[in-house]
């Protein structure tokens, strides 16, 4: 039925439930109904009659609407209530007697905008949520930050129109995919615009265009510094501009090339268990102080997998990397809120200094007969189908794996190498240990590496370790040893235990590969393998399990291994937690904390590092290690330098790849020095290894020529160096009658 008056339209809209809907009359919302600013499906599948108690139109958008606050839900399709309206409401007046307030010649019109300025200090409040919320508002304020890919920006009350109040913001972020117009930083703005709360986050959605009023006064910046008090609320600064006096260190950059984001605190931060027993009130309190110690700054885009991450300044690529440990300094930005954290967005070129250089091989401050070492190649499957089951998708990613892989490999150099995370799919020349060798040795030119083969594949799980060595540097001794009894038949690797003989020398010694229980997988874990929320996570009890049992294994083998061992391998365990506190507890040392000291880490997991890679060596070797370091070529390195090529674009599968050693896995190599000096004997002055005449006479030479010795010549040990040490060292001599 059509009545007098009415206007017809062939004009179809296609509603499917989630579009946002503005009755509006001379640029003001008389009716709002829907989600603004987002999709939602508020109104998908169902017919919606207003409630009987409302007679008046909504004129605020919403970002969190709500259906059931003035809306009765009906069947899809319902009709009966078409053209009707429930509620109690008074005929409509006659078009052409106009009564007030109505009447056009004296116009008392409801949707006039507001002429009275709003602080933005009022309109964020004491609170978490705004107490003006719904309110239309009339703001006028600083633009401090432009945020096109936003849909907004920010603004902050001048200095001079600060209320003084600590715990209320002096900014607030501006939103409108419909008003577009943007500012200019540090534009003076007039902004027309309804409060409000958009997941945990106090704006302002524009209802029309921004007017510039020309160029702003300046807005304060407030000075903050972490970490931060246990009083202190970002809430507080939500919208407005902080900055930092101090030089802050990057400490997270696991999402850079996704999401264009980092953390930052006051310096790097430890795995509290990897500096304090776990459950100690040492431990409790770091972590505690790690939670103040973090902000995470971001690009501003809400877009994933950017080609321009603008982190650090020229673009994040892999020749211009964005490092854990890099430093941050005289950052600014604008405070905001999303996806529940606080983030950080820069109001100008990020200031970083390159603090943690990248190391073309790792530094060692000695020589020795062997360098050991150990490394997690990140699931090193060599196919040949793809996608393989733990390792790369196709082949083109397996080459790209094999290049940073074997890269690595060169650079480290080692002549003993334990691997973590390799294909167990035996040693027949197609295995992947097989094939890494052959890559290795084709870059070399020769046969300088071979592998230990351990006949069969070690146990059910997908990946194993392995082991492969320089015959020109050290000769297998005896067969390999490894166990697949408890606790090696479920989630710990079977060990991998193999003794060598030091071909200039011919000392021994054995290493001992090992790849322990992850952390992950708690759903299943039951028992002491749960997570007792002491920082050990779960599956702490069956990686304790396996320390004991590989000391066990050990002692079970002394007769086909030397007991010279090292302990190396993933651990999945930090410095300071059960098993690695059970293997040091039978007199096995820390080397990584020996030689790196108290901030030692290979390993970064949510924004904080230790190390889960380990070198473990038993009394009767550790005299015998010289050196040891970690070589960080990967828990540094952001993972979008990864080998993966999910996710990025043809530019950035070229800018963030390199085939070197760089990201080639998330774990970084720990590398072991061993030094077998020969056997000094006292008063052998001519170095054949025995006491005879011949020393005894250029001992007497030397005395009687008056020639300066030292106290190694003292062989009475009466603190002097004369004729009566004559006597002393021909009691020493090893041959009868000091024969020669």
């Amino acid at each position: 039925m059509v009545g007098e008056g009415t206007t017809s339209s062939s004009f179809v809209i296609n509603f499917n439930g989630d579009d946002y809907i503005e009755l509006t009359y001379q640029g003001s919302v008389i009716d709002a109904v829907g989600t603004f600013g987002v999709k939602t499906n508020w109104g998908k599948d169902k017919t919606l009659v207003r409630k009987a108690t409302v007679t008046a139109g909504n004129p605020n958008r919403n970002a969190n609407f709500d259906a059931s606050v003035e809306w009765d839900t009906f069947a899809k399709d319902t009709l009966e209530y078409f053209g009707t309206h429930n509620g109690d409401i008074s005929e409509p007046t006659d078009p052409t007697d106009p009564v007030d307030p109505t009447d056009p010649t004296d116009p008392v019109d409801p949707t006039d905008p507001t002429t009275e300025v709003t602080l933005i200090s009022a309109i964020q409040g004491e609170g978490d949520s705004s107490p003006l919320l719904g309110s239309a508002v009339l703001v006028e304020a600083v633009v401090t930050k432009v945020v096109p890919e936003m849909n907004g920006f920010f603004v902050q009350e001048e200095a001079s129109d600060s209320d003084g109040n600590n715990a209320t913001s002096e900014g607030v972020f501006a939103y409108s995919t419909t008003f577009t117009d943007m500012p200019t930083a540090g534009d003076a703005v007039r902004l027309r615009a309804d409060v409000v709360e958009f997941n945990g986050l106090t704006e302002l959605a524009l209802t029309e265009n921004v007017e510039v009023l020309g160029t702003g006064d300046s807005v304060s910046y407030t000075a903050v510094s972490m970490p931060f008090t246990a009083e202190f609320d970002l809430e507080a600064f939500e919208g407005m501009q902080i900055s930092f006096e101090q030089t802050l260190k990057v400490t997270d950059n696991y999402n850079l090339g996704r999401y264009g984001q980092f953390n930052v605190a006051s310096e790097r931060l430890m795995i509290p268990t990897n500096q304090f027993v776990a459950g100690s009130q040492a431990a409790i309190n770091l972590a505690e102080q790690n939670a103040r110690n973090s902000l995470i700054v971001d690009d501003g885009a809400n877009s994933q997998n950017r080609d321009d991450i603008p982190f650090p300044v020229g673009g994040l690529s892999h020749t211009n990397p964005l490092r854990l440990g890099d430093s941050v300094e005289n950052l600014e930005g604008v405070v905001h809120y999303g996806f529940g954290s606080y983030y950080l967005i820069p109001v100008s070129d990020l200031q970083t200094v390159r603090t943690s250089p990248r190391l073309r091989s790792p530094i060692l401050n000695a020589v020795g007969d062997v360098k050991v070492a150990s490394f997690n190649v990140l699931n090193y499957f060599n196919g040949p189908d793809f996608p393989t089951a733990r390792g790369a998708d196709s082949e083109a990613e397996f080459i790209r794996q094999q290049a940073k892989t074997v890269s690595g490999i060169l650079s480290m150099n080692a002549d003993v190498l334990g691997l973590v995370e390799i294909e167990n799919d035996g040693d027949s020349s197609e295995s992947a240990i097989a094939s890494l060798v052959a890559s290795v040795n084709a870059e070399l030119g020769n046969d300088a590496y071979s592998y230990i083969s351990s006949g069969s594949q070690l146990g059910g799980d997908a990946i194993a370790v392995g082991i492969i060595y320089k015959p020109s540097v050290v000769t297998p001794s005896g067969s390999p040893v490894t166990s697949s009894e408890a606790p090696f038949d479920f989630g710990n690797r079977q060990p991998l235990l193999q003794s060598f003989t030091v071909n200039g020398n011919g000392e021994d010694f054995t290493l001992a590969v090992n790849h322990f229980k992850s952390k992950g997988s708690c759903g299943s874990a039951t028992g002491d393998n749960a997570d007792s929320g002491d920082g050990q996570g779960c599956w702490n009890a069956l990686r304790t399990d396996a320390a004991q049992a590989l000391l066990s294994l050990v002692e079970q083998n002394n007769d086909v291994l030397s007991p010279r061992v090292l302990v190396m391998g993933d651990l999945n365990a930090y410095a300071k937690e059960e098993p690695i506190l059970a293997i040091e507890s039978a007199g096995y040392s820390n080397l990584v904390n020996q030689f790196d000291g108290d901030g030692a880490y290979s390993y970064s997991f949510g924004g904080e590092i230790g190390y889960l890679d380990h070198a473990l060596s038993s009394a009767s070797l550790t005299e015998f290690v010289v050196d040891a370091t970690v070589w960080h070529i990967n828990a540094d390195e952001p993972r979008v330098f990864d080998y993966n090529v999910e996710f990025k674009s043809d530019t950035q599968l070229s800018s963030y790849y390199a085939p070197d050693a760089y990201r080639s896995s998330d774990h970084d190599p720990v590398v072991v020095v061993l030094n077998f000096p020969e056997e000094v004997t006292v008063g052998d002055l001519d170095g054949d290894n025995d006491v005879d005449y011949n020393d005894i006479m250029a001992f007497y030479q030397a005395v009687l020529s008056g020639q300066p010795l030292d106290n190694s010549y003292d062989f009475n040990n009466d603190g002097n160096v004369n004729f009566f040490d004559l006597q002393a060292l021909m009691a020493m001599c090893t041959r009868a009658g000091c024969a020669i």
